[in-house]
Formats: structure tokens, sequence, C-alpha cells
């Protein structure tokens, strides 16, 4: 028979072989595009998940997941440094890392249209001590990851970067990969624009895609732009609060007004962007919310297509000219109808009588 002591010892033992051979979803985050860094600053402020919530497994069902990430790395640690970090991303171009979810911050430049240099990199390339471009990173890790996530506008759709006139020649990832492009799973390139993002509807995303890898949800619906549904299905206007005074076709004409902002340079009619609805932290904000007109930052033309910015939107003066006209003509059947029904009943006077129009059936 074993003994207590031994039987105590062993199971401890197999507790911790089953912690070690329980599987890790790596999440590699390549912020080495042309980018800002915006979008991984925004992501610190998500609630719904924190990007916290899901480093730590704090989430049901969430497989265990190990984020390596600029702004947080716990495998590395600031004292381990760099070098550590960026070790990670090396295990995965060899094969060592399975499964890993790639996420790339940044639009993608041509490195191929000038005679010397590169655009951007990260790390050094082992084989010839040479810095390693971003779309070399692309082209090692994209074919071995399980998923690919595009983050903010730039990575989705190239952004500002990707202006006309740029010398660099910047795209967007799925421009780079191919926009029928799929993981090895099967997954098409995920895109999640903003400039910056929501940071919830990145997060949000993130788990989205944990819980898919794991068998816990169905393929990451997506629209044509490869956004997903659930976030980018309605527009700006839809979710708007100043979408009322659009149909009483009350317009501000400067800054500080509480009426719609459309004549004023607002795309939300036609913009796909939860950010009215959603806000910005914690349900609070989001540009129209607070004043702010909507430059259509999640959109593919973004920002050649909705320039300039303060000006009114073509379309804005014909479908604005025909709601001041209905609208005027709503006004005033609202107002008639307001001045029923923002009193008391005919039966209810001011007083003690009791006048409720009741006739007891005995009487």
């Amino acid at each position: 028979m074993t003994a207590p002591a031994d039987q105590e010892r062993q199971g401890k033992r197999g507790a911790a072989e089953q912690l070690e051979e329980e599987p890790i979803v790596h999440i590699l985050w390549i912020n080495a595009g042309l980018s800002c860094d915006g979008d991984s600053v925004a992501l610190t402020a998500a609630t719904q998940p924190s990007i916290e919530e899901i480093a730590l497994g704090a989430l049901p069902g969430l497989p265990k997941v190990a984020v390596h990430w600029p702004l947080i790395d716990f495998e590395s640690g600031p004292m381990q440094g760099s070098d550590v970090f960026i070790e990670w991303f090396f295990r995965a171009a060899r094969g060592e890392l399975e499964p890993f979810v790639l996420v790339v911050e940044g639009s993608i430049p041509n490195e191929s249209i000038k005679q010397e240099g590169y655009w951007c990199g990260f790390g050094n390339d082992p084989a010839t001590g040479q810095p390693r471009t971003t779309s070399e990173w692309l082209d090692i890790l994209a074919p071995k990851a399980t998923a690919v996530l595009a983050a903010g506008t730039c990575a989705t759709y190239g952004g500002i970067h990707a202006m006309a006139g740029n010398p660099t020649g910047a795209m967007g990832v799925a421009d780079y990969l191919g926009w029928d492009w799929r993981s090895k799973a099967g997954l098409p390139i995920v895109n999640v624009p903003g400039c910056p993002i929501q940071p919830d509807n990145l997060s949000e995303t993130i788990l989205y895609l944990l819980y898919q890898l794991t068998g816990q949800a169905p393929m990451i619906p997506l629209d044509e732009a490869l956004r997903p549904t659930w976030l980018f299905g309605q527009t700006v206007h839809e979710g708007c609060d100043r979408a009322g005074y659009y149909e009483q076709g009350q317009f501000a004409v400067e800054y500080g007004s509480s009426k719609c902002l459309v004549k004023i340079g607002c795309w939300g009619p036609v913009v796909r962007c939860n950010v009215p609805k959603r806000g910005w932290m914690n349900g609070i904000g989001g540009c129209p919310n607070v004043g702010g007109i909507c430059i259509a930052c999640t959109m593919p033309g973004f920002p050649d297509k909705f320039m300039p910015f303060m000006d009114e939107p073509p379309g804005a003066r014909v479908s604005s000219a025909a709601s001041g006209v209905y609208g005027g003509v709503v006004r005033g059947l609202r107002h008639i109808t307001l001045k029923t029904v923002d009193k008391e009943p005919k039966w209810r006077t001011k007083g003690r009588a009791l006048l409720t129009g009741y006739k007891a059936p005995w009487s």
C-alpha cells in the first residue's frame, strides 16, 4: 500500500504536470508598422473586458493566455529586457509556439519602392544581423498564425500613412497579405478599425477569437471590409444622440451646439461605427456625444475620401435640405400635440374635489 504522504506527493506531482501540459494561446503583438501606437494606448482603457482580465485568464472558459505585447509581457518583464521579449517572435518563426494569434498595429510600407534602407522593422535578422522589416515578419509569421488581427485603421486599411502622395506606399494588412487570405485555421484577417481604436471593440474581438480557438464560439461574423458585424453593422447616425435633431431638420452651424453636426462636417449618416452607442471609456464620451464631428476613421476610404473634414459632406447638402422641409412640418405637428398632452386631463382639477369621472354602478 502507498503511504498517505506518498499519495499526497504523487497527487501534487500529477497536478503540476497537468498544469504544465495545459495549452497556452500566445498573443504576439507587433506594433512596428507605421503607427503612433495609439491603439496600444487605447487598449489600456478597455473594461469590457480589460486586457488584464484576458492576460490573467480571469474570464470563464478562457484558455491560458500569454500576451507578448510591448506594454504588457509577464513572461519577460522589464528586468529581462527587449532581447527576451523578441525571442518569443523568433520562437514563433521557428514553429515553436502553437497556437498563437498575431496582432498587427500600424500600416505596412512597401519596402520595394526605394533604393536603400528600410521604412520600419522589428529586431534584427539572426542570419544577417540586419534589421528585419515589418513586412518580412508578416511573411514569416502569418502562415504559422492561427489567426491574424489588424488593430486600428492604419493596420486595417492603411490609414493616414496611406494618403495619396505618401512616399512609403503604405497599405493595410489585408492589402499586403490579400483580402482572400486565410490562416492555417481557415480564419480570414479580422479588421478592427479606428483612429485610434475604440478600446472595448478591440478587447472584445480578441476575446471572441480566443473563445473561437477553444471551440466555444462560431466563426467570427465579418462584413465585406472584414470588420466584426456586431460592432460595425450600424452607422454612427443610427446610434447618435443627435439623430433626432436631424429628423427635425435642426442643424448646428457652430461648435458647441447640441443639434445635429452634419452641416459642420459630420459624416455620421454613412459611417459604420458604434462609438456613439458604446461611448469611449466605460460608456462615456465618443466623438459626436461630446460635440465632435465624425471624420469616418473606421472606413476603408479614410482619410482621402472624407476630406476636407470641416466642410459639409456632399450628400448632406441634399439630405439636410430635404430634412429641413420635412422637419419643419414635423415640428409644427408635434408642437400642436405637445399642447394637448403636456397638461393634466380635464377631470383632474387642482384642489381637493374628487372629480375622477367614475360612476358608481349603484347610483
